[in-house]
C-alpha cells in the first residue's frame, strides 16, 4: 500500500515530458516510421526461436504476443532493450538520453579480435551504440527514468559508456525527483576496458546512495536472464524493490568462471 501511495504522489507532482525540453532535443523518436525501424532492428529473430529451458521451437510471432514467455514451462526468453521499453513505456512517451555516446579503446585491447571491432560488430547487429538504453517515459501514467540493458550487445557487459549513461540517468532522476527503474541483463564488467569498467560499480553505487538514501527516492531493480558479475555486485542488488524474472540466472560469477578459478566441476542446477 505504501508503494502504491508513493506512486500516486509522484503522479501528482511528476509533471509532463513537455516540461523537460532539454531532454526532448537530445533525440526523441521523431516519427512512427523511425520508431518502427528502431524496433525492427532489435527484434529480428527469424520465424522461430528455441526455448533454452525446454528446447521447444517457438514461433516468434506468438512468442512476442506472450511477451517472450514460453507457454510450456513459463520460462522467460531473453529480450532486447527496445522490446522491454516497448512493453513498459506508454506509447509515444519515450524520450531517449545520451544515444550517441560511444566507447573509446583507450587500452588498444585485442585477443582473438580487437575490442573496437567487437564493438562495431555489436553496433551493426543491434542498432545500439552500447549495451544500455536510458531515457524517460510514462509507465501507466507515471513519469519514470528507465535504463534497459541489452545482452545482445557484447553480452550486456558494463564498460565506461554503460556506467556513464546509467550514472547520468540516476543523477537526472534525482534532480527531477523521478522513480528509477533499471532492467539488468549482463555478463558483468567489460574486461577489455580494464579498470575503467570496474570503477563503474562504485560510481553507480555512489549516485544511487544519493538517490535512495539522501533524497528518499524509489529505485526498482529488475533481474533478467542473465544478471551476473559487476552488475550483480552493484546496482542490480541495490533496489528498494528487486523483481526477478522466473528462472532468471543471477549470480556474481558464472559457472565457467567458477570452474576455471576453483578447478572443480560444478554440478548442473
Amino acid at each position: 500500500t505504501s508503494v502504491t501511495n508513493w506512486f500516486e504522489d509522484k503522479r501528482k507532482f511528476g509533471g509532463l515530458i513537455g516540461a523537460f525540453p532539454e531532454e526532448a532535443t537530445r533525440g526523441s523518436i521523431s516519427n512512427e516510421k523511425e520508431r518502427e525501424k528502431r524496433i525492427s532492428v532489435n527484434t529480428n529473430r527469424g520465424l522461430r526461436a528455441r526455448c533454452d529451458n525446454c528446447g521447444n521451437m517457438l514461433y516468434v510471432k506468438y512468442l512476442k504476443q506472450n511477451k517472450s514467455v514460453c507457454e510450456e514451462r513459463g520460462y522467460h526468453l531473453p529480450m532486447s532493450s527496445m522490446e522491454r521499453i516497448e512493453l513498459l513505456v506508454d506509447r509515444n512517451t519515450w524520450i531517449p538520453m545520451d544515444e550517441n555516446m560511444t566507447t573509446k579503446d583507450v587500452l588498444d585491447f585485442s585477443d582473438e579480435d580487437s575490442h573496437q571491432n567487437r564493438v562495431a560488430i555489436s553496433q551493426e547487429k543491434t542498432g545500439l551504440t552500447d549495451a544500455v538504453q536510458t531515457g524517460i517515459g510514462y509507465l501507466n501514467g507515471t513519469l519514470i527514468a528507465l535504463g534497459a540493458m541489452d545482452f545482445h550487445f557484447m553480452g550486456g557487459s558494463m564498460g565506461s559508456v554503460v556506467g556513464e549513461k546509467i550514472t547520468r540517468l540516476i543523477e537526472y532522476a534525482t534532480a527531477k525527483s523521478l522513480p528509477l527503474v533499471l532492467i539488468c541483463a549482463s555478463g558483468g564488467a567489460r574486461t577489455q576496458e580494464g579498470t575503467l569498467s570496474l570503477m563503474q560499480m562504485a560510481k553507480i553505487s555512489s549516485v544511487l546512495q544519493i538517490h535512495q538514501v539522501r533524497k528518499k527516492l524509489l529505485h526498482i531493480s529488475i533481474l533478467t536472464y542473465p544478471t551476473t558479475g559487476g552488475v550483480t555486485a552493484s546496482f542490480g542488488m541495490l533496489g528498494d524493490i528487486i523483481i526477478a524474472e522466473s528462472k532468471a540466472y543471477t549470480a556474481f560469477a558464472g559457472k565457467r568462471v567458477i570452474e576455471q578459478t576453483s578447478r572443480q566441476k560444478i554440478p548442473e542446477g
